[in-house]
């Protein structure tokens, strides 16, 4: 710009502001993430991996795990030294721990300028902006409108090989010791034509494999162009696209995994020779006691299926150790289903309590007692997975 002066006045751009985004838990928050990041793209948001650069910060927790409100907490208390030195600050928590505390956040960290659940993220912009308006909005309602409706196309997939691809949300299985009907609300399936859409904007803009995500994936029942589609039949379609080398899907209930699922195993290459199957216990009371609504019997038949559609393929599952009234003679039943099926893989945990659910009202186990058995599982399954490794 000259000036009539002659002088010449430097004008400097606009800088980006920049947001730092903190994951806790699975692939489904993974995915959230990437998606609020993008909402605020167009906003005029970068990201950035350094917390003390960004001009707002976003905790996208999870509620699954023992002790999630307390991680949360113990985060922001870690932030407050950075919302004083940077008083614009925005700090926002969303995802499970969000839906599930809702305004009890503001209350116990007066710091935090909004509460965003998963269900709502694509409000994330407007509820930015009421944050810089002095606001603290809250919103953990379970809209009637789609969200991936509002979001907007995602440009970032372009640099990387790998995406994932959110078909299925929420659960209405009701286990005893899961949140997940409470913080997800119940199970919602997305539209094909609008999945096999965005699968084939990831495919143009490189991605080569992608992993269909959701809370119990194949349970999918989305409405596609002649009614109905399984999760089998969209994966069908989806090996269709040009340019996409893998598929994978994940995480699954034993008690959906239907014959197309099975055969599709067998027949579609594109589809990854590995399966995570949780099956959390191999006693059938404490199955009962979990309302997993299956037995370890039909679990075992059920795997002896899969093999038989895809002999290589490689198993891993889940385990909870310690469910409240676990006996040895129950525990010993898991040894036994783990030794039966040989995993290459699993996710073992202590059991620990999540407040609201069934199982929560029972009393635990003696900790010392739980803590050997975890080892005990732990150091079976390193066994097997060492062996599926070396047979590599």
């Amino acid at each position: 710009l000259i000036m009539p002066s002659g002088h010449p006045e430097v004008s400097p751009m606009t800088a980006p502001k920049k947001l730092y985004i903190k994951t806790y838990g699975c692939q489904m928050n993974v995915y959230d993430s990437e998606r609020m990041a993008e909402a605020m793209g167009a906003e005029g948001y970068v990201t950035t991996d350094k917390a003390e650069e960004a001009d707002m910060v976003l905790l996208n927790t999870c509620h699954i795990r023992e002790k999630a409100s307390e991680k949360l907490y113990s985060d922001l208390g870690r932030l407050r030294p950075l919302k004083i030195e940077k008083p614009d600050l925005k700090i926002g928590v969303a995802g499970c721990v969000a839906q599930a505390e809702g305004a009890e956040i503001l209350r116990r960290m007066p710091l935090v300028d909004l509460v965003v659940g998963p269900q709502s993220y694509h409000r994330l912009p407007a509820m930015a902006r009421a944050a810089e308006a002095g606001e603290k909005p809250v919103d953990t309602d379970f809209p009637a409108e789609d969200k991936f409706d509002h979001l907007p196309d995602r440009p970032s997939a372009s640099t990387r090989p790998a995406a994932f691809l959110t078909v299925q949300e929420g659960c209405d299985k009701f286990c005893a010791f899961c949140v997940v009907p409470y913080t997800r609300g119940a199970e919602v399936s997305r539209p094909v034509a609008r999945l096999l859409e965005e699968a084939r904007g990831l495919a143009a803009q490189g991605v080569r494999e992608i992993t269909l995500l959701g809370q119990n994936v194949n349970a999918y029942h989305g409405e596609g162009p002649d009614g109905t589609w399984g999760l089998a039949r969209l994966l069908r379609e989806l090996a269709k696209i040009d340019g996409l080398a893998r598929l994978r899907y994940t995480t699954s209930h034993p008690n959906d995994m239907d014959d197309d699922l099975i055969a599709a195993h067998g027949e579609l290459p594109e589809l990854m020779p590995y399966l995570h199957l949780p099956v959390q216990s191999g006693s059938d009371r404490i199955l009962k006691a979990m309302n997993r609504k299956h037995t370890a019997e039909a679990y075992l038949r059920l795997i002896a299926r899969i093999r038989a559609a895809r002999p290589d393929i490689l198993l891993s599952s889940d385990f909870i150790v310690g469910f409240p009234g676990e006996t040895d003679r129950d525990f010993e039943d898991t040894l036994d289903l783990i030794r039966a099926v040989g995993f290459g893989a699993a996710y073992s945990f202590k059991y620990s309590a999540r407040p609201g659910t069934p199982a929560a009202e029972k009393p635990e186990i003696d900790s010392a007692v739980a803590d050997a058995r975890l080892q005990t599982l732990q150091a079976l399954i390193t066994e097997q997975q060492r062996a599926v490794q070396t047979a590599m």
